[in-house]
């Protein structure tokens, strides 16, 4: 797989997150408010939206890195860490989104799968660069 593929990955799910950044800021109170939530529920939801959003660009800035690294000193290690991120983004950010907007529940288990999926990407990309042999220098 072409490191090109975290990068691209990286930097649409970071444009993503600021576009969903902006509606948390700008727009997502008066829709949770119009569905008539307690303080508390209002105050959850808008808590879960803001913590979605940061790791999703968190994540976003690692496939880049992932990326960069992959491209310089190619290793699985690199490749399986982005697949991680990547599912581990989709599944924690997306879980604490889809809710939210939709107003509905997911199974429990998609949150804490999607942030141990971004655990282990992080794991495998410490082992990556342990394992992985240092670029040539050109």
């Amino acid at each position: 797989m072409s490191p090109k593929v975290w990068i691209v990955s990286g930097a649409l799910l970071g444009a993503v997150g600021v576009g969903l950044g902006a509606y948390h800021a700008h727009g997502l109170e008066k829709l949770l408010t119009q569905r008539g939530l307690t303080a508390d529920e209002l105050a959850r939801q808008i808590q879960n939206f803001d913590v979605g959003v940061r790791y999703e660009i968190y994540h976003a800035l690692a496939l880049i890195l992932v990326g960069l690294l992959a491209w310089r000193a190619p290793s699985g290690w690199f490749h399986a860490a982005g697949g991680l991120f990547l599912a581990g983004a989709i599944l924690f950010c997306g879980g604490l989104f889809f809710p939210v907007l939709a107003d509905t529940k997911l199974p429990w288990y998609v949150v804490p799968g999607g942030g141990l999926a971004m655990i282990v990407g992080w794991v495998t990309l410490a082992i990556g660069a342990l394992l992985g042999r240092a670029p040539e220098s050109t």
